[in-house]
């Protein structure tokens, strides 16, 4: 029998360099926080996960990255679809300017929002009037993570909908759908998988954002102070159990989120999979 040649090396050498390389970049690093914590009490462990100024920080980082996640996902999609299925001038500047979150350093981003939503920059100055406050305030961290993480979800549906073939919609058209009837049963689902997927991403980097955020946000006690910001704290001064035990709680806390909406994920997809196959 002759033996097949492959241009990659064989499943042991490639699963062995896959499972080193994750071992030393990801669970090394994240089984430190665990064994440092694990120098803690459970005493003191609670004592410092919920100190309150520790849980002021928990409500605002969750909060705001689900808020901005689901602004992003609403106001993604609409971006999307206007790439995709529209052409007018500066579209290809549009397009590119998507990516400016991505290749913006952080510090540069929080500089910049601070600076424009100022009570004496452009936007704040027009804002003040009406007694709306950005900068230095929670809608300013909520400003900062929505311009973090709107390319997450744009950069996921958009290949989908480029995908997504005009004959669906014709059809149904043809069929007596009207528009938003064709949008719920035809478009959406499909793309609810992309969605939820942009969503997830949009999250997890808005969780462990820090750059952009601890300039518009003002680090004001128990009042915008972001739980990454806490530990950075923490780590000033030199309380590394107390750094880590927060950063626990952290990675906790985002790895079940991201589970329960990979969840919804694989749900999607296969309702979306079981449905075209009773259709054929």
């Amino acid at each position: 029998m002759t033996r097949r040649h492959q241009v990659l090396p064989g499943f042991g050498l490639t699963l062995g360099f896959t499972l080193v390389y994750l071992s030393l970049i990801v669970l090394l690093p994240l089984s430190a926080v665990v064994f440092k914590t694990l120098s803690l009490t459970f005493a003191q462990f609670w004592e410092i996960v919920t100190a309150p100024r520790v849980l002021a920080s928990y409500k605002l980082s969750f909060g705001a990255s689900l808020l901005a996640a689901g602004i992003n996902t609403v106001f993604g999609l609409l971006l999307a679809w206007s790439l995709v299925r529209y052409r007018f001038p500066g579209r290809k500047l549009v397009d590119a300017l998507i990516d400016l979150p991505f290749t913006l350093p952080t510090a540069v981003a929080g500089i910049a929002l601070t600076a424009l939503y100022a009570g004496n920059g452009w936007l704040g100055k027009l804002l003040e009037p009406y007694g709306i406050k950005v900068a230095f305030t929670p809608l300013g961290v909520l400003v900062a993570l929505v311009f973090i993480g709107l390319p997450f979800v744009v950069r996921t549906v958009q290949p989908i909908l480029e995908d997504l073939e005009l004959e669906l919609e014709e059809a149904a058209t043809c069929l007596g759908a009207h528009r938003w009837q064709i949008i719920r049963l035809v478009i959406l689902p499909a793309l609810t998988p992309a969605l939820l997927t942009g969503f997830a991403l949009a999250f997890a980097r808005a969780v462990g954002e820090y750059g952009s955020v601890i300039f518009i946000a003002g680090n004001i006690p128990m009042v915008s102070e972001i739980t990454p910001l806490m530990i950075i704290t923490k780590l000033e001064q030199y309380d590394y159990t107390g750094a880590t035990a927060i950063a626990l709680v952290m990675l906790g806390a985002s790895f079940s989120l991201l589970l329960v909406i990979n969840s919804l994920q694989s749900w999607s997809a296969a309702s979306s999979s079981s449905t075209d196959g009773r259709k054929t």
